[in-house]
């Protein structure tokens, strides 16, 4: 009831009750969303380092846009992987933030260690779903002072501390929060930030938080544990696994270089399953189409540091390894290409010397540093280094170690194309895992399996990798030897050896190195049980490297034996085909001769069973030079299996009691009477040529009449022997006919 009063009159009414309708008040949050184009990328970096380069490949792969503060000035800041520093970072960052447009969101980041996993629009995303202003990486580990651990605020789940190698924010925060800088640059940014965000007022007023998920930012130093490589629909993420995010940036704080480095040879494209690598085809030196007067010079390091099989076999190889030549050259070795052979072993000087006589004048210098000089390993390697960086026309140093089995001629090419600092070809020791690199390094600097290590190994996986040791062959830029690695010794640190103490000085310096499968280059030879009593010492090395004794001492066309028919029955269950090369021929032949210890020719033989012999030839036996164990192993891997194709059903295990070098000369023994062979099936391979070496000879089977009387030098007859083939040497009539024969049974 209203009661309403006037002085004249006074009256009194009621009122129907109002109603009220509800009153509805609508808040309307706009979330506007950024735009790439508000997004601005800071970082700083003084000098290009290959770091650096990954960074900015990375930021262009998903078109980033990147301002470099400090380019060019000198690093004051500090080594603060060690120590605290860095302080320069933020002088540079306070003065770029004084101009900038207030609408802007920066991301400021560190470049030498880190790389994009994702882009722009994700990590604005991500950046407006915090709903802060400011938003700094977290880690696990407090640096650089402990004593503030009880300050920062807790967290219920996630990392706790702040890390300053990466933040975002917008500008006029980002203002707010260097405002009070006053630092010096060698002062540390990782205090100053730390000093800010433990502060709850300036914490709340600036409106800073971490990333403590890892959603944007994932910092490797305390968390390498987390963090698996995530490969899907034809890119590469790293994936944190105790939060299940999968982060924008990736960085490798700390001591965490390498692991970045092994996570920057997938992240973010740069090799994935579906496109292979991808990030090999990038910043590529072509050499094809350049002019002969553009050809590039380089220095060839060969290191001999112990006894090495197969050494003479390593200089033909290398005379046709390299860039293709100028028309008045015969090598395939650029003109000009200067040389350092560092020949550690008196036991291969002859071989040295043997490829000077032949091809020294082909290069424009060769340097020849011998036992005699007394230099060690380090200081020869040093002195190549120095002789390339002295020459202004030295481009890149080839470095390889005389062990080294390189097969593709092409090998110079592709590794200048790859346009790399340090690169190696891949070479692997054959049957075993065992290669040129690591692909990872333990706690105290040794080798370390690296999850891809047996698929880059098996070739699996091709591409270029970024490895942090390589060994006995590998090729630096003249440019970085001049530059980061012009330290007069780089071959020592430490009580590590000599590699890798280089090695490790090239990561302490930036550089990174990388190894190359995408091509087959070749092997390493094994020099463990390497004998050097023989005069060709390369016939025993058929177990221990098996492949290049095949490659040295089996005939050319033996693999071709079944495909191309070449066994000939030049009589009746006589079969004849090519087993031995010349260069075999010849060993066995001059091993022989330099043993000197020729039978008589007598009945009586002591080195036989029994001491008698009934059909003696003047011979030196296989046993006599220890050579039994590796001539069955010929007969069992070459002979055995012709046997078995051309007497089916008969399986060998190429056992004999005789095998033996016969030789022939009309004033000695020039040649033998019929007989039976005391064997299953006897092998007789001509070590030399007819009408070159000597006239007349051949062998004659009586029951059929039949005679071969032209062996092929290397080819071996094969026949049955108690039995059916009576048989008997022909009269040599001038020179030396030498066969190997052996009497195999079963």
């Amino acid at each position: 009831m209203d009661i309403y009063t006037n002085e004249h009159n006074v009256s009194c009414h009621l009122t129907m009750p109002k109603l009220h309708r509800p009153t509805l008040t609508l808040v309307i949050y706009l979330n506007i969303v950024l735009s790439s184009d508000n997004l601005l990328v800071l970082t700083v970096a003084t000098k290009e380092t290959d770091g650096f380069r990954r960074f900015m490949r990375s930021a262009r792969h998903f078109n980033y846009t990147v301002k470099v503060l400090g380019n060019g000035d000198t690093w004051n800041g500090g080594d603060y992987m060690t120590a605290p520093g860095g302080g320069q970072k933020v002088n540079l960052l306070k003065a770029a933030l004084q101009n900038m447009e207030e609408d802007k969101v920066v991301l400021f980041i560190d470049s030498y260690d880190v790389v994009f996993a994702s882009g722009p629009k994700e990590l604005l995303k991500k950046f407006q779903q915090t709903n802060h202003k400011v938003v700094f990486s977290a880690e696990t580990l407090i640096w650089p002072d402990r004593h503030l651990e009880d300050k920062y605020p807790h967290v219920r789940e996630g990392k706790r501390f702040l890390g300053s190698g990466g933040f975002i924010g917008y500008v006029p925060n980002l203002k707010e929060m260097v405002s009070d800088w006053s630092g010096k640059d060698n002062d540390s940014d990782q205090l100053f930030f730390t000093k800010i965000y433990i502060n709850p007022e300036k914490r709340k007023s600036i409106n800073i938080t971490l990333d403590n998920k890892c959603r944007m930012f994932q910092n490797l130093y305390g968390s390498l544990d987390e963090v698996v490589l995530k490969f899907e629909d034809g890119r590469v993420r790293a994936r944190n696994v105790l939060y299940d995010t999968l982060p924008v940036i990736v960085h490798g704080n700390g001591p965490t270089k390498l692991q970045i480095n092994y996570l920057g040879n997938y992240i973010p494209k740069v090799w994935t399953f579906e496109t292979g690598c991808s990030g090999c085809l990038e910043d590529l030196r072509p050499l094809s189409g350049l002019k002969e007067s553009e050809y590039h010079w380089w220095f060839i390091g060969i290191f001999i540091q112990q006894p090495t099989p197969f050494v003479s076999v390593f200089f033909e190889r290398l005379h046709k390894t390299g860039i293709p030549p100028k028309p008045t050259q015969t090598l395939h070795l650029q003109p000009g290409e200067r040389n350092k052979l560092y020949n550690g072993e008196q036991h291969h000087e002859g071989q040295v010397n043997s490829f000077l006589k032949d091809h020294g004048t082909d290069y424009l210098d060769v340097k020849v540093i011998g036992p005699e000089e007394n230099i060690d390993r380090e200081t020869s390697r040093n002195l190549g280094f120095e002789m390339c960086r002295q020459d202004k026309d030295c481009e890149y140093f080839f470095s390889v170690d005389i062990e080294v089995v390189l097969k593709n001629k092409d090998t110079l090419k592709i590794l200048i194309e790859q346009n790399e600092p340090v690169i190696a070809p891949m070479i692997t020791r054959e049957g075993r895992l065992w290669t040129n690199f690591w692909g990872a390094l333990s706690a105290d600097g040794y080798y370390a399996r690296s999850e891809d290590y047996v698929d880059i190994v098996q070739r699996r996986r091709v591409g270029v990798w970024n490895v942090p040791y390589l060994t006995k062959v590998y090729m630096v830029k003249a440019s970085v030897l001049r530059e980061e690695l012009s330290a007069n010794d780089l071959f020592s640190f430490g009580n590590m050896d000599m590699d890798m103490a280089f090695c490790h000085n090239v990561r302490n310096k930036g550089v990174f190195m990388y190894v190359t499968n995408m091509h087959t280059f070749g092997r390493l030879l094994s020099t463990e049980n390497y004998q050097m009593t023989h005069l060709h010492n390369d016939l025993w090395q058929i177990f221990e490297n098996p492949m290049d004794w095949e490659e040295r001492y089996i005939h050319e066309n033996y693999t071709k034996i079944m495909r191309d028919k070449l066994i000939e029955t030049p009589c009746p269950d006589v079969y004849w085909f090519p087993i031995l090369s010349v260069t075999g021929c010849d060993h066995i032949v001059e091993e022989m001769e330099n043993f000197g210890q020729w039978s008589g020719g007598g009945n009586t033989d002591t080195r036989i069973q029994g001491g008698y012999e009934n059909v003696p030839t003047i011979d030196i036996h296989m046993t006599q030079i220890n050579y039994q164990k590796e001539w069955h192993k010929i007969l069992l891997d070459y002979v055995a299996p012709i046997t078995e194709k051309m007497y089916p059903g008969y399986y060998t295990k190429a056992q004999f009691e005789l095998a033996f070098v016969v030789r022939y000369k009309p004033d000695e023994q020039p040649l033998l009477r019929p007989h039976h062979d005391a064997s299953t099936f006897t092998v007789n391979i001509a070590l030399n040529q007819k009408q070159i070496d000597y006239q007349g000879g051949g062998c004659r089977f009586l029951r059929y009449n039949c005679s071969v009387e032209a062996p092929r030098k290397g080819w071996a007859l094969m026949h049955p022997g108690r039995l059916t083939h009576y048989h008997e040497g022909l009269r040599v009539t001038a020179g030396t006919r030498y066969i190997a024969v052996s009497f195999v049974d079963p």
